[in-house]
């Protein structure tokens, strides 16, 4: 034994991503991700395509991510319009999804299109008008669809290019590939323990350090004064006693889709005032209101859940560097379209970091300054 450090430990050491610290055997990344959520996981993916070392710290609670509805969506569907990058966000998302399934062996996409079912002759009016704007000609479908099963009187509007991902299998099949390779550490991150002068974290020494933990960020003293702000969201897991079409996602206040043979997803709420951790009843009131409006059958509540959405003001998400520590990031703010703020965006992130490709001024955390 030398310096109280065994043979094998000087093994250990001598390797690569290891060196010896004082009276300690440090682990070297590339990166530290703090957070589970879309942001954490789709930044993940760009490192695994880079070749870059890391660590994901996640506390094992389900986040607003692994909670949500999981649609894929380029149009707002109350006012039909859409959104900055709608297009380019949809195709990078869907080849994300392609490289992510070459080593989950799963593609977790489904294809089942909106349905927007429309109010009255009027909402039919504006959805031909709108569909003949040059950005929205590409997802509103001038062919007008009669459900079965549902009520919609003035039939519906297909949003093209609309889908959903496979949240629970996402993230299952995620976590278990991260946690197989060794990038998956099920445990609380203590702001404490890390060491700016040293970019060390307990026993980890890091290059960059990420953060992307949703509402959690008000917690981490690094960026705590970011503007994000909590918009709670419940949704219901119901039994229908009439089956819907599995291959398409109704919209009309609220979204119903099928989670599996039994349980079909209803939701979600948008409260930015009843903020306590627990289910609000007027939410599910409301959520039994809206799906009675067009569903005239019998429905069982199975359960209800809920999350708390972290947005901006500006409705764009807050991307990085911290001001005093430079290697020091946040990636957070992805509100509602979470899956294609957190995979879009990953891309941008990446390239700042990496080869200080400046980040779009409407996302970048320096807009707030």
């Amino acid at each position: 034994m030398i310096c109280g450090i065994t043979k094998i430990s000087l093994d250990i050491y001598r390797k690569p991503e290891y060196f010896y610290s004082g009276f300690f055997i440090m682990k070297n990344v590339d990166y530290i991700i703090v957070g589970d959520g879309y942001a954490g996981l789709f930044f993940a993916h760009q490192l695994l395509k880079n070749n870059k070392s890391f660590v994901i710290f996640s506390e094992g609670r389900k986040s607003a991510s692994q909670v949500s509805a999981g649609i894929i969506n380029p149009v707002v569907l109350k006012k039909f319009t859409t959104f900055w990058k709608a297009q380019e966000q949809i195709d990078f998302l869907k080849s994300s999804l392609k490289e992510i399934e070459n080593y989950t062996g799963k593609n977790y996409l489904i294809e089942a299109p909106i349905h927007r079912i429309f109010h009255d002759e009027n909402e039919q009016k504006l959805w031909l008008k709108k569909s003949e704007n040059e950005e929205l000609n590409h997802f509103l479908d001038k062919n007008f669809d009669r459900l079965e099963v549902v009520k919609n009187d003035f039939q519906t509007g297909k949003v093209n290019q609309s889908a959903r991902l496979d949240v629970n299998g996402f993230f299952m099949g995620l976590f278990g590939f991260l946690e197989k390779k060794g990038h998956l550490l099920r445990e609380k991150f203590i702001y404490s323990e890390v060491s700016t002068e040293n970019s060390a974290y307990k026993d980890f020494a890091f290059k960059n350090i990420l953060f992307c933990e949703g509402m959690g960020v008000k917690g981490n003293p690094f960026f705590s004064d970011i503007p994000v702000n909590p918009n709670k969201g419940h949704h219901i897991k119901v039994k229908l006693s009439k089956d819907i079409p599995e291959n398409i996602t109704i919209k009309k206040k609220h979204f119903l889709f099928p989670v599996n043979d039994e349980l079909y997803f209803y939701g979600g709420t948008y409260d930015r005032e009843q903020l306590h951790h627990h289910i609000d009843d007027s939410a599910v009131a409301q959520l039994t209101e809206g799906l009675s409006a067009f569903y005239p059958y019998d429905f069982e509540i199975d359960h209800v859940n809920f999350g708390f959405r972290p947005t901006v003001k500006d409705r764009r998400p807050i991307i990085g560097r911290h001001s005093d520590y430079r290697n020091v990031y946040v990636f957070n703010g992805l509100g509602a379209r979470g899956i294609l703020n957190g995979c879009y965006f990953s891309k941008s992130l990446y390239d700042f970091i990496e080869h200080q490709i400046l980040l779009p001024e409407e996302v970048s955390l320096g807009r707030f300054k």
